[in-house]
């Protein structure tokens, strides 16, 4: 085991050396295998090896002109505070594809600003992507506070709790939220969201300079019914009352309205309230994220966002 171990290690090892030489010093695969005495195929299987292991992480630094005036349209039309397009590729089914990384690079210009700043993050599989995409960093000067909780009603962890993840990348101080998404009653959601821990918390989060959160569909395939945070029935109770889109596992209808029935009542997540005065920066793409990415937009749940070119295209058609 420990010989099969050693034999990963080394692996990897020349998969990074592999993977800088290709994407950093920008030599060819031919040129990777003269320099390694490897063979050209050998060689392109440890640059896929170093980006399936994400040894390498890969941003776009030059702008996209059709990306900027997507961009600039989106502020002016829906009055952002921040926008940034990345390039669609129309052949991928990703959610994150592209955004991840725009979203990461502008939560990593925060991170270097030497003055402290109080840092709001969401959870699921978007900012689980953005989190992955954040390089090491000595960020002490900075607070990473929770937006929601991360557990479900049985008390099992999300695998998508990004806190840590990014704590543990940045080395700032942290802030999680001890809590379930979904409380199990009413009287349970106000049991918990009294504690004075929480309620201490929850005082945090009003004063965050900026919050990147996901912004998620309300139907049988969202992230809160495939992790198991609320039941397809719930799910479809909240579309019979109106629910377009959810964020921070509130669910909010088409003109942005934060609901007051179903699984809204027993949410433990910090109140969702209008961005007016705050940076909120939502990220998210794709075909069914479009409803709820518009109704975020026209209840200025979101004063920011990181979207993709088809999904900025249909922001602006009307």
């Amino acid at each position: 085991m420990a010989r099969k171990s050693e034999h990963d290690g080394l692996r990897l090892d020349e998969a990074a050396r592999a993977g800088w030489l290709y994407y950093v010093a920008g030599n060819t695969q031919d040129e990777i295998a003269r320099k390694l005495g490897i063979s050209r195929q050998a060689a392109q299987r440890l640059v896929s090896l170093a980006i399936s292991e994400r040894l390498i992480k890969v941003r776009l630094d030059h702008p996209i002109a059709r990306c900027m005036e997507l961009a600039a349209a989106l502020k002016l039309r829906y009055d952002l505070r921040f926008c940034e397009v990345a390039p669609t590729d129309p052949g991928s089914t990703s959610s994150t594809l592209g955004i991840a990384q725009v979203a990461a690079a502008e939560f990593e210009r925060w991170l270097r600003r030497p003055e402290p700043a109080i840092i709001g993050i969401g959870t699921g599989r978007t900012m689980r992507a953005v989190a992955d995409q954040l390089p090491a960093m000595e960020c002490p000067q900075h607070k990473l506070v929770a937006l929601v909780g991360t557990t479900k009603t049985d008390g099992s962890a999300s695998f998508y709790d990004v806190i840590i993840r990014v704590s543990d990348s940045v080395r700032a101080p942290h802030y999680p939220m001890p809590l379930p998404v979904i409380a199990r009653s009413v009287e349970e959601r106000e049991l918990l969201t009294n504690l004075a821990s929480v309620r201490s918390l929850f005082g945090l989060v009003e004063q965050t300079d900026v919050s990147f959160v996901g912004v998620g569909a309300v139907g049988d395939s969202a992230a809160l019914v495939q992790d198991g945070i609320i039941t397809r029935q719930e799910a479809e109770a909240l579309r019979q009352a109106g629910a377009v889109g959810e964020i921070t596992g509130w669910a909010f209808d088409s003109a942005g309205k934060v609901l007051a029935e179903g699984t809204n009542q027993r949410v433990a997540s910090a109140p969702l309230r209008r961005a007016d005065n705050r940076l909120v920066i939502g990220v998210a793409m794709g075909p069914s994220r479009r409803a709820p990415i518009r109704g975020a937009l026209a209840g200025r749940l979101i004063s920011g966002l990181v979207t993709d070119e088809a999904t900025a295209e249909h922001l602006l058609q009307r």
